[in-house]
């Protein structure tokens, strides 16, 4: 496939109704013609908790005042069996460069804008 149509495809990626519209319609085919294949693999993550410190911070108003613990956050790393779809990456791409081939075809343009109408100017009489 083409770079210039790949680098188009991704700039279209959101876009408007109608290219939305196009890309669920690619994306149907593409899913017949591409079926999703599940793998699993052993993937890296992290996870935040909060610890207290022992401290505390004050924060007072006239005679009222609130206290509050203070926290340190920490990652604590961890692995985990994920599920994936192997086919994916391979699909979008299809279903990305299907959705702009059809947008350009139908509005002369990857993102699916409908031309603009030139306002024509009136004269006034006098």
């Amino acid at each position: 496939m083409p770079a210039s149509l790949i680098a188009i495809a991704l700039l279209a990626s959101c876009g408007t109704p109608e290219y939305r519209a196009e890309r669920s319609l690619c994306a149907a085919e593409w899913t017949e013609k591409i079926p999703p294949r599940y793998g699993q693999r052993i993937v890296e993550r992290v996870k935040y908790i909060r610890i207290p410190t022992g401290g505390t911070v004050c924060h007072g108003k006239g005679d009222k005042v609130q206290c509050f613990p203070q926290y340190r956050t920490e990652d604590i790393p961890y692995t985990t069996l994920e599920t994936y779809d192997v086919n994916k990456a391979e699909r979008d791409v299809q279903i990305r460069a299907c959705a702009v081939k059809a947008c350009s075809v139908k509005f002369g343009n990857a993102e699916c804008k409908a031309p603009m109408a030139t306002q024509t100017g009136t004269k006034t009489p006098g």
